[in-house]
């Protein structure tokens, strides 16, 4: 819903509120052995258009803002659903822009509330998070696994436009990420960025960064010994990829079922350079088969 102010309204009495929803379900047809995309319900500006068909029966689908980014006021939620033995890549097709907000707007928000059935596959590879100078933003994801899902899902978020100068010039933005295995929490992630109250170049928070990640890797079931070897094997990746003072990598085993993967760094294509080593490390080890970044499409 969009409202408009009347003819004798001004400016400053804009109301924008805009509801987007996104639920989408995927099935493995065990006859054709591809796993099957059900729209259950879109609304703008959250869109889908295709699912399309991957190795290994999987399916990749490319999720569309067609508002271009997110608005001070939008209020978004996505529902995905993976089911049992289905193979899922989800990716944005650009980076996520978020927009400066109108002084008296809410706080835009996106909801994402994930599922992974029995021996379900979810690899979730999105671009960038950018908020733009004067943004606020509220995003909040949680995932449950059944037995013997995997997990693949990685996030990076920017200082703004870093190409026009722009850095940590946006209000506020919270992550919230709620990450559980069969109905036990595995991570809890709770992010609260104001650069106007703190001085982000301290030591105590990003030092001489601008771009942090995290990607977390599971796949429910598997041994600690498992988890404990690959920790091991990713971290000597970690310690080639980091320079100190232009990139950090870091790898932890969580209290069960996988790993997450951080990192700092001073430019984005560095960290997107990395996660996509880090990534087809861990899917060979975890699944033997090749990790390949999902096309674009526009």
């Amino acid at each position: 819903m969009v409202e408009y102010p009347n003819s004798h309204a001004t400016t400053q009495n804009w109301r924008t509120t805009v509801k987007g929803q996104l639920h989408l379900s995927f099935v493995y047809d065990q006859i054709t052995q591809q796993t099957r995309l059900v729209v259950r319900e879109q609304q703008p500006p959250l869109k889908v258009i295709r699912a399309f068909p991957l190795a290994e029966g999987g399916a990749l689908v490319h999720l569309h803002n067609l508002s271009g980014g997110v608005l001070g006021g939008d209020q978004l939620q996505i529902a995905v659903e993976v089911g049992p033995q289905a193979y899922v890549q989800l990716t944005s097709t650009g980076a996520t822009r978020i927009y400066r907000s109108h002084p008296q707007a809410a706080m835009a928000a996106q909801t994402s509330d994930i599922q992974v059935g029995e021996g379900g596959l979810l690899e979730y590879l999105p671009d960038a998070l950018i908020p733009f100078a004067g943004s606020r933003y509220r995003q909040q994801s949680k995932i449950e696994l059944a037995a013997d899902a995997g997990l693949f899902w990685w996030e990076m978020v920017a200082p703004g436009r870093a190409a026009r100068g722009e850095f940590f010039e946006y209000e506020q933005l919270h992550i919230g990420l709620h990450l559980s295995a069969q109905g036990k929490p595995l991570a809890i992630e709770r992010i609260k960025l104001e650069p106007q109250y703190h001085q982000f170049s301290s030591l105590a928070r990003l030092g001489p960064y601008s771009y942090f990640c995290s990607f977390y890797i599971c796949r429910v079931g598997l041994e600690v010994a498992r988890w404990s070897s690959l920790e091991s094997e990713l971290s000597i990746v970690a310690q080639r990829l980091s320079r100190p003072g232009e990139i950090c990598w870091g790898v932890s085993t969580l209290v069960a079922h996988g790993l997450v993967i951080r990192a700092l760094g001073c430019q984005g294509r560095e960290i997107v350079s990395g996660l996509l080593t880090f990534w087809q490390a861990a899917k060979l080890a975890l699944y033997g088969q090749e990790a390949i970044l999902p096309r674009k499409v526009y």
